[in-house]
């Protein structure tokens, strides 16, 4: 039985998607079916607004419904394989310009976190937010002893609005497990407890300057990531303070360019980033859309990428590890057999399945992508092209590899 909060909020989705002349979503959605006559009868019907692109009106509406989904328009910017341009293009706006929250009340929640004013506790610090994200916001600061510093500091009420949705995921999840036909496949509630243990440890400003002081340690004395020092003396709970960058955001090739950065060691250095995370250290970066990754480029001959925002991060179990590896291997040897006896040992697909049948549906979709140019082949299509084989055959993905593939995507 749906709560009467759980009900409400369903009703403000469908307000807000239909105010932004969204409403197809609503009609396309099967579980808003029961609440369907709302659409019918709800004033926004006959007076929504629809200006602006489609992808704009997207955008703004996943603004609207709060950090959730805004966080969904995130994971679905970096899928631009999966979407149109246009809409790719609008929600990676999300990546980093989501609007901010007024600084007085960022200060006044940092002056609560202290117990003394934010004046007493920084030499100087900035008003207008460096970026703002669906969680926090970042504002520049200085300390007393003049070094340069970041200020992450919680949007007000964050844990009542998201513990909120959380439970409305956990509704939709419900139905869909009683009501749709993939439901015992992708296993929605399952999805959602692992969805809401990610987000409310984003909540957590604390385990975050852990999981940055960490990666940190890990990369020491490394000419490949540079990840800033954590100042933990100011670090709390819904504050957290650590050492400024200044960088090109990954996206921002044509700069990169200008400055004759060295375009080709970058992509080389960012594959071996990727596996030292996986493979030597098991701990890697879960959350790396460009509004999170940075190039320095003082030695535009040697560029080195630097990491913020660490709310998120990843750790394979020793049998996943084996399983990944092996798979490329196989993969790049065009061994789809290999593949094949890799999911099934792997216990991703039934037992039962048939090696053969497996191994045509693996070459079926990896073949194409060797009519690319190798330099055109990412380990991130690698690894999707074999999610979505395994995937015809009732594939189980584990949650730490789903975080493993957004990380490549």
């Amino acid at each position: 039985m749906l709560s009467l909060r759980v009900i409400g909020r369903l009703v403000e989705i469908q307000r807000v998607l239909t105010r932004y002349g969204l409403d197809d979503f609503v009609r396309a959605t099967h579980l808003y079916r029961p609440l369907r006559f709302f659409n019918y009868l709800s004033p926004w019907t006959w007076f929504r607004r629809r200006h602006g692109s489609r992808g704009e009106r997207l955008r703004l509406a996943l603004e609207d419904l709060g950090p959730i989904f805004v966080k969904f328009g995130q994971a679905l910017s970096t899928r631009r394989d999966l979407l149109p341009v246009d809409i790719a293009d609008e929600l990676a706006k999300l990546q980093d310009q989501v609007p901010p929250f007024p600084s007085e009340i960022a200060k006044a929640a940092i002056a609560r976190a202290y117990g003394r004013p934010v004046a007493e506790v920084f030499e100087s610090f900035e008003d207008a937010p460096i970026a703002a994200a669906s969680i926090a916001q970042v504002h520049g600061a200085k300390l007393r002893d003049g070094k340069e510093v970041v200020v992450k500091v919680l949007r007000p009420g964050m844990r009542a609005i998201i513990e909120r949705d959380i439970e409305v995921l956990y509704a939709l999840a419900g139905l869909a497990a009683r009501y749709w036909s993939e439901s015992a496949r992708l296993r929605p509630v399952a999805v959602v407890r692992e969805y809401e243990k990610t987000v409310l440890d984003e909540l957590d400003l604390m385990r975050e300057a852990g999981n940055a002081s960490q990666l940190k340690r890990n990369f020491a004395g490394s000419t490949l990531l540079y990840v800033p020092e954590v100042h933990w003396e100011y670090c709390r709970p819904d504050v957290m303070v650590m050492e400024r960058i200044h960088g090109l955001t990954v996206s921002n090739v044509a700069e990169m360019r200008q400055r004759g950065t060295d375009i080709r060691k970058l992509a080389e250095n960012g594959v071996e980033i990727f596996f030292t995370q996986v493979f030597r250290h098991n701990f890697f970066h879960a959350d790396m859309h460009p509004g999170n990754i940075f190039v320095l480029t003082d030695d535009p001959a040697n560029p080195r990428y630097a990491a913020v925002d660490f709310g998120i991060v990843g750790t394979l179990d020793p049998r996943d590890q084996q399983y990944v590896a092996e798979n490329f291997l196989a993969f790049f040897d065009r061994d789809y057999r290999r593949v094949a006896k890799l999911h099934i040992d792997s216990g991703w697909v039934p037992a039962t399945t048939r090696v053969d049948e497996l191994e045509s549906a693996v070459r079926t979709v990896c073949e194409p992508i060797f009519n690319k140019p190798l330099k055109d082949i990412s380990f991130a299509q690698v690894l999707l092209r074999l999610f979505e084989t395994a995937e015809r055959f009732e594939m189980e993905v584990q949650p730490q590899l789903i975080l493993l593939q957004k990380t490549l995507l």
